[in-house]
């Protein structure tokens, strides 16, 4: 009895072992996956900072999909999907509109497996690229999704203004502590003396001048996008034709921050009226007042002669976006390369008056607790001068 009893408890133990053992086998077995490497490194990107007097570029984001064994995937069509950092009540960053909404979302072929961009990044934070591989051809791979974090650090000089503005309010409000905590007794039907009447007096326009400027800013930065300048270089196009082939650029017009505008290039023979495929393309989203660029994509047209992506327009200022067509590598289709181009008008929104207010909160609280410990040192140097 005792041996049936030892030999099921060895057995137990092995069948126990050998499920364990399949278990950590399948959480080892490679999986498919994305690689993502950015230009510059990511401890060396920053945020988009307005009116900054060196020049900015975008972010080159290059995803490279793997198999199991870690070697590219070949005829991949690769979607991506840029999500920004999620809303910051009480940190908020240049662009509150922007936070927790999409800035970009595209799919394309990919023979080699490789997805390259180039994307200026608005706000710092946590951005997630929710990336979707799947086979060209049909059952070659199964498909599989994967989500990317990508971490933006603010830029240091910030941090430097922000020390050097706490300063100096701080400075402000230990000095009317300190004349606050140094005055002598009231007088009769007095609530305060004079002096410190006057600095409450004071304090109070100082608030009331702070939030009409922050009204006043946001409201011009609402309406920045409807004046700009009417200098700027003229336009391609958004139609053009060179031997045979018609570039066609169509999407919105109009955009508004926080939300996707849609575009579409649409390549045809003219002469059968059969969309091409066989023809790079180059994307690019240009920033008119500051001609400055926000992204950019190399890429081919899908089977249909389409390509089409949404993107979002950050800053609520005009933008352009530009589409170059030239022939690719050993087709026989030959063109000199074709530009068309749109120009979108980009709706400003102002953000909400409890994101105005949330500075003004930060600063008031400065001002108060230099107060506080000017009123502190005062009081504590009155018993002494009376002991003296």
């Amino acid at each position: 009895m005792k041996k049936y009893w030892l030999f099921g408890i060895i057995s137990a133990i092995c069948i126990a072992v050998s499920i364990l053992y399949s278990f950590v086998g399948v959480s080892q077995t490679p999986a498919p996956k994305v690689q993502l490497t950015t230009n510059p490194p990511l401890e060396r990107i920053h945020p988009f900072e307005a009116q900054a007097e060196k020049q900015q570029s975008p972010v080159t984001l290059t995803l490279q999909a793997v198999d199991a064994a870690g070697k590219p995937l070949k005829n991949a069509k690769i979607g991506l999907q840029i999500l920004t950092p999620p809303p910051s009540y009480w940190l908020t960053t240049d662009f509150p509109i922007v936070e927790g909404t999409k800035l970009l979302q595209m799919e394309t072929a990919a023979p080699d497996g490789k997805l390259e961009i180039q994307q200026m990044l608005p706000i710092r934070g946590n951005y997630q690229l929710q990336v979707k591989v799947s086979p060209l051809v049909a059952n070659a791979f199964a498909p599989y999704e994967q989500t990317l974090n990508l971490n933006v650090r603010e830029n240091p000089v910030k941090y430097k203004y922000f020390a050097v503005v706490a300063a100096i309010l701080l400075s402000l409000g230990l000095l009317g502590g300190w004349v606050i905590g140094g005055q002598g007794k009231l007088r009769e039907g007095e609530i305060a003396p004079q002096s410190v009447r006057l600095l409450l007096s004071a304090l109070t326009v100082v608030a009331i001048v702070t939030l009409l400027f922050i009204n006043i800013s946001a409201e011009v930065a609402e309406a920045h996008g409807g004046e700009h300048s009417s200098t700027r270089e003229a336009i391609a196009p958004s139609v053009q034709k060179s031997q045979a082939l018609e570039v066609r650029l169509e999407g919105d017009k109009n955009a508004t921050v926080g939300k996707l505008a849609n575009f579409t290039v649409l390549l045809k023979d003219t002469a059968t009226g059969q969309p091409v495929k066989d023809v790079a393309l180059q994307l690019k989203a240009i920033a008119l007042e500051d001609n400055l660029t926000i992204f950019t994509y190399k890429g081919i047209a899908n089977p249909n002669g389409q390509f089409t992506w949404q993107e979002q327009f950050f800053d609520g200022a005009p933008h352009k976006v530009e589409v170059e067509a030239t022939p690719l590598s050993g087709s026989k289709r030959q063109f000199p390369l074709v530009k068309v181009a749109q120009e979108v008008e980009v709706e400003g929104i102002a953000p909400p008056l409890y994101i105005r207010l949330i500075g003004l909160f930060y600063f008031t609280a400065i001002v108060g607790i230099g107060m506080a410990i000017g009123l502190l040192i005062q009081t504590r140097r009155k018993p002494q001068a009376r002991a003296h």
